[in-house]
């Protein structure tokens, strides 16, 4: 009696469940995720190239022997700047010297002769006239006075020469700049054949960075001015900034003042060149970075916020909305970043709407809520 009584109260609970269910429906679907767009609207875009570079320093000095001998004294402190003309290195004298004394002995020697020879043409003149020499004795007392002034000069140049190699036991340096370490130490044997290396001078308050641009890229560049899309102010006036390797960029600007009119056959590239100001001395000969090289501006350009691009293995995308409010996936061509913003080299038109807040909830193909714009205290549209 009991048992069928507790079935009977179960099959109406169940049934009040079901009815229940049934009465209560789906729930219903979420809303349409709300984002922010940004409209494409082309404007002046300075069209900036980011190319890897190294720096070089804008004039190098090779300091070499140019006598043979040893090595006395070092003058310099390494690492320090110098100032031409100074003193770097001195080399034992005292050979050159005995060199220069013999040939200015020398020089003395034919001086006299060549003295002599012409008091012998001197007094010789009037007695030819009188026929008390003969012509051929006079022709004689000629020749050898100038042979005699022959060996004066030859034996001049020697002791120029010698003397002038007694003050490159003198080592000097030939440019102003900062100079390196020592390759040599006090005691070595120096050789002006081999051209020994004592060490270099380099002027590092103006830089050369040095890289190279592909072919391609070059033919796209120079196919965009002569069709008007893009206004180059020219070699000479083309801005350039460097970015360090930590990531901080550089502050002073420099000029693009050097493009190669051939193409490297090994890499395709064609090399270019820009001149930066060092005050600071910031910059090192062979340091890495990167030049931002401002080659003019686009009039149509079309620029994105960062934030509103993923960049991936397989290009950049970014999320635009399309017709009914709904999300679609675009791949574009990134130029350089801009600020804040990547200048869109492709993929991309006047009117489009591009997605830069909200895009961790939309899906592509999926329907969005576009946000009303904002407004900021003045009432403007931003």
């Amino acid at each position: 009696m009991h048992l069928r009584w507790f079935n009977a109260a179960m099959s109406i609970l169940l049934s009040c469940a079901f009815i229940g269910a049934c009465s209560e429906g789906a729930p219903p679907a979420p809303p349409p995720p709300e984002v922010d767009i940004s409209i494409v609207a082309p404007q002046a875009v300075t069209n900036v190239v980011e190319l890897p570079g190294r720096v070089a320093a804008i004039r190098t000095a090779e300091v070499r022997a140019r006598v043979d001998g040893i090595v006395e004294r070092r003058l310099f402190e390494e690492g320090s700047d110098v100032r031409a003309g100074q003193a770097l290195f001195r080399i034992d004298p005292r050979e050159r010297r005995a060199d220069y004394e013999a040939a200015v002995a020398t020089l003395q020697r034919n001086q006299a002769a060549a003295a002599n020879a012409t008091q012998v043409v001197t007094r010789y003149r009037p007695l030819v006239a009188e026929q008390a020499i003969s012509k051929q004795e006079y022709d004689a007392a000629i020749a050898q006075q100038r042979s005699s002034q022959a060996d004066v000069a030859n034996a001049r140049a020697q002791a120029d020469r010698a003397r002038l190699a007694l003050s490159y036991t003198n080592v000097t340096a030939p440019i102003s700049g900062r100079v390196s370490r020592a390759e040599v130490t006090e005691g070595a044997l120096v050789s002006a054949g081999s051209a020994t290396l004592l060490t270099k001078i380099e002027q590092l308050n103006s830089v050369y960075v040095n890289f190279g641009q592909s072919s391609s890229d070059v033919i796209a560049l120079r196919r965009d001015i002569a069709s008007g899309k893009l206004d180059s102010p020219g070699l000479g006036r083309v801005r350039v900034k460097l970015v360090l390797e930590d990531g901080t960029e550089y502050g002073p600007e420099g000029i693009l003042d050097f493009a190669d009119v051939a193409i490297d056959q090994e890499t395709g590239t064609v090399s270019l060149r820009a001149q930066v100001p060092n005050p600071g001395l910031v910059l090192l000969s062979g340091q890495f970075v990167r030049a931002k090289i401002e080659t003019g501006i686009i009039a149509d350009g079309i620029m994105v916020p960062q934030r509103a691009v993923t960049v991936s293995d397989r290009g950049a995308t970014v999320m635009v909305v399309g017709p009914k409010n709904v999300a679609m996936q675009r791949p574009i061509k990134l130029g350089a970043l801009n600020g804040k913003d990547w200048i869109v080299l492709g993929g991309l038109k006047a009117g489009d709407r591009v997605i830069v807040n909200g895009l961790q909830k939309v899906r592509p193909g999926a329907p969005v809520s576009v946000a009303p714009a904002k407004r900021n205290a003045a009432g403007a549209r931003r």
